[in-house]
């Protein structure tokens, strides 16, 4: 791993830093833009519809982001040696805000699944329903934890 490292450094961390963009800024992006701009569509039909199709296409991008993330930051513990020095500390911090950060994914994923499938059934109000807790609880969370994660990242490379 330090070879890979010292060999692609620069690749690396870009692949990383990108990745938690993706992830972060495109959950800003979902909540702060693209859930506002829907409430002005009247047709319940079309709003969950176009709301599940964002979501969709939001998971085509960040699903390989949240893999990138995962195996760069496996890369960069394992070759910067932070393990047994005073900022592993930070690294664990940022490992277990992404690891909660993941289980929230799949759980959004998993309730888009369950709204996809009751809107194509025709039951809107139970798609409705199963999309609420991520615009209102799931996604903010994901974006409170991701700033942290982010600022903690900023911190470790400045050492």
């Amino acid at each position: 791993m330090e070879s890979l490292f010292a060999n692609f450094s620069g690749v690396i961390v870009f692949l990383h830093v990108i990745s938690a963009v993706i992830w972060v800024g495109g959950m800003i992006a979902i909540r702060f833009a693209v859930h506002y701009s829907m409430q002005e569509i009247n047709d319940p039909k079309i709003k969950l519809g176009r709301t599940l199709e964002s979501l969709r296409r939001f998971f085509n991008m960040v699903i390989p982001s949240i893999i990138i993330l995962l195996l760069t930051a496996i890369i960069m513990i394992i070759a910067l040696g932070f393990k047994g020095t005073p900022l592993y500390s930070f690294v664990i911090a940022k490992e277990v805000i992404w690891t909660i950060m993941t289980i929230v994914f799949i759980i959004v994923f998993i309730k888009r699944k369950q709204a996809q499938k009751a809107f194509d059934e025709g039951a809107l109000a139970n798609a409705k329903e199963k999309l609420l807790p991520i615009a209102n609880y799931l996604i903010p969370i994901n974006i409170v934890l991701g700033v942290i994660a982010i600022f903690l990242g900023v911190t470790l490379r400045g050492f």
